[in-house]
């Protein structure tokens, strides 16, 4: 179905892989369409309870935009960056804010530039120790873009994050940890059964409060107090009349383990 990732269902659990290894997995405008196109393909299917984002191999999650296929595009030896981000890059961090179930950056290597961005797009980031993160636009002469400018000052505040944008330096897992700019770093060789733990708590977790709550959270990045109560206000109305808030509160009251069905 797709050309530039991996897309594969099992129990619940979508994981999404960027196959370009050969060039560190870095976003060309077909990939790009194919990572937006999968995570809105999630969104609908109703049995997906969970979304993993990785990159092919062991050295890289995501480069950063592909420079030569961008180039490639240039016109009149101009590049037109404005139109690239909102044609492919914007519609792709949107849905994967815009998806109402939980997603999960597997880091298992490089996440420099937009692939950076793509990461913290995320709302788990799981990190190898090993791996590093990157701001490297400054090494071409350009700013953070794909979203790093509203999301790194929010994890790491203000004057974290002009220190790595404006220095594109590495920053290793252990680091990223200690900044809060990941959720959990680990050993390359523990990875893969710390992103096992955190997608079994979701595959089995209520779906629709799980992504309710995003939304919200989302907004309450921009919003004020009185907003994010009605919002509250709103979404448990509307969560109140679900199956799992039903089942999860009979569960409650009956001492018994919840049975979500994401429903």
């Amino acid at each position: 179905m797709y050309d530039n990732i991996l897309y594969e269902i099992d129990g619940g659990i979508c994981r999404i892989t960027l196959n370009r290894p050969q060039v560190y997995n870095a976003l060309s405008a077909a990939l790009i369409k194919d990572i937006t196109a999968a995570v809105e393909q999630a969104g609908v299917d109703e049995q997906i309870r969970v979304v993993v984002i990785t990159g092919a191999g062991d050295k890289a999650f995501c480069s950063g935009a592909d420079l030569k296929d961008g180039l490639s595009q240039a016109t009149n030896g101009q590049l037109s960056l404005g139109k690239s981000l909102r044609e492919g890059y914007h519609p792709m961090i949107m849905a994967i804010r815009n998806i109402e179930k939980p997603v999960i950056a597997r880091v298992n290597g490089v996440a420099a530039g937009a692939g950076c961005s793509l990461a913290l797009a995320c709302d788990v980031i799981i990190a190898a120790d090993e791996a590093y993160f990157s701001q490297i636009f400054v090494n071409i002469g350009l700013m953070p873009d794909a979203g790093s400018t509203f999301f790194l000052p929010r994890l790491v505040g203000s004057l974290k994050a002009f220190e790595l944008c404006s220095t594109g330096r590495r920053v290793y897992g252990p680091e990223a940890m200690t900044l809060g700019l990941v959720s959990q770093s680990v050993p390359a060789s523990a990875l893969d059964e710390a992103v096992n733990q955190k997608v079994a708590t979701y595959v089995t977790a209520p779906t629709r409060a799980i992504g309710t709550m995003k939304k919200v959270l989302n907004q309450s990045l921009y919003s004020s107090l009185e907003h994010q109560l009605e919002q509250e206000a709103d979404s448990q109305d509307f969560l109140g009349k679900s199956t799992d808030a039903l089942e999860g509160i009979g569960a409650f009251l009956m001492k018994r383990k919840a049975n979500f069905t994401g429903k």
